[in-house]
């Protein structure tokens, strides 16, 4: 997909800064009128010819920033490391990419990264219980551990505790927000917000100066399921803003996970209505990581042969990103053999202090890449 011109992202961004205009609208609105500087030039009755604007709506398009003013956001945006991603970038998210209606620009802060299409979110209520939030550290800990960006929303409770966890694993992590990236809310995440930049990034498709609108969040919650594989649901009340994501996440092709809670509790019954309909009940980041793989497996069909292979010659199939370890876990990873490998000594051999290989060797079993025997010796799968 050629890279748009500068003329044509900042007509893009102009019809961003516009409040009303959603990614539906957006879409109509296009088909109706060729592009989004054909909409910025519209008049007003071939404007109110499309479903959806009323004579208050396309008075607000008419009112768009002009060409100086948005050329001077994206200068202001950019001294906050803000910079646009569109549809035609080679680092614009190739999931996102997909999806039946991705943002035609993408306001990003930090770096998004081949790796990071290896993600799964993880979502949940902002009133979360304590069962909620220690499963939430443990799943978003253990799948940084394993290689997996964690993608969340920057929200209370469940997000938050998402965001922190894989980053304190030392993994990636990509917040996705409703509003724009200079506006951060809730506001009490700022610092949360400059750290998930600086191991991920922060990412929106609102004008960077926006504030968070109330429609602007079932918005967001497709661009969090667009950025993952999977989306895992952690603590959910039967109306809560997660269950979307999920059902995005369903609609995009995407894994649903869910994870059980009290059969009493309010902010597990939506987890568990989603089980019931279809979603994995998942209780280890080791469910999440062999449904993953299984769908990498599954859905690709293996690609048609050159008249010039050898008949008998196996189809690749496409798998999941390779997991890039870190220096000391790699090290672990060639001392151990296929027979059993006790822990002393691969404390011997790597010359490792014990807590890295514990830490090492936990990164592998939940990566896929050994299996443990015991409490004291594992070996390759």
């Amino acid at each position: 997909m050629p890279r748009p011109t500068i003329d044509e992202v900042l007509a893009e961004v102009r019809l961003t800064c516009v409040r009303g205009v959603g990614p539906m609208l957006r879409s109509r609105l296009i088909e109706a009128l060729g592009s989004a500087d054909g909409v910025l030039a519209a008049p007003s009755s071939d404007l109110q010819a499309v479903r959806g604007v009323g004579a208050k709506l396309a008075e607000a398009i008419l009112k768009a920033p002009s060409v100086d003013d948005a050329a001077r956001m994206l200068d202001e945006a950019a001294a906050h490391g803000i910079r646009v991603l569109t549809l035609g970038d080679e680092e614009y998210p190739p999931g996102l990419r997909e999806i039946p209606d991705p943002p035609p620009v993408l306001y990003c802060r930090g770096s998004i990264e081949p790796r990071d299409q290896r993600a799964v979110a993880i979502v949940g209520t902002r009133l979360a219980t304590r069962y909620g939030l220690r499963q939430t550290e443990r799943f978003a800990r253990d799948l940084a551990a394993a290689g997996v960006t964690v993608v969340s929303g920057l929200a209370r409770g469940v997000d938050g505790v998402a965001h922190r966890a894989a980053l304190d694993a030392g993994g990636r992590t990509i917040a996705a927000l409703a509003g724009g990236l200079m506006k951060i809310y809730p506001p009490e995440h700022g610092r949360l917000a400059d750290a998930v930049a600086g191991c991920g990034a922060l990412v929106a498709e609102a004008a960077p100066p926006m504030p968070p609108l109330s429609g602007s969040f079932p918005q967001r919650n497709r661009i969090i399921s667009g950025l993952s594989l999977g989306v895992l649901v952690v603590e959910a009340a039967e109306r809560s803003g997660a269950l979307i994501t999920a059902r995005h996440a369903a609609e995009q092709g995407r894994d649903a996970f869910a994870l059980p809670g009290q059969v009493d509790s309010p902010q597990s019954m939506g987890c568990h209505r989603l089980i019931q309909e279809g979603a994995k009940l998942v209780t280890a980041v080791e469910d999440v990581l062999e449904e993953l793989e299984a769908m990498a497996q599954l859905s690709m069909p293996p690609a048609a042969p050159s008249p010039s292979r050898v008949a008998s010659a196996p189809p690749k199939q496409k798998t999941l990103p390779a997991i890039e370890w870190d220096e000391p876990t790699k090290t672990l990873l060639d001392r151990v053999g296929r027979d059993a490998t006790t822990i002393d000594q691969l404390i011997d051999e790597t010359g490792l202090p014990i807590d890295q290989v514990l830490a090492g060797l936990s990164r592998l079993e939940a990566g896929g890449a050994i299996r443990r025997l015991s409490g004291f010796a594992v070996q390759l799968k």
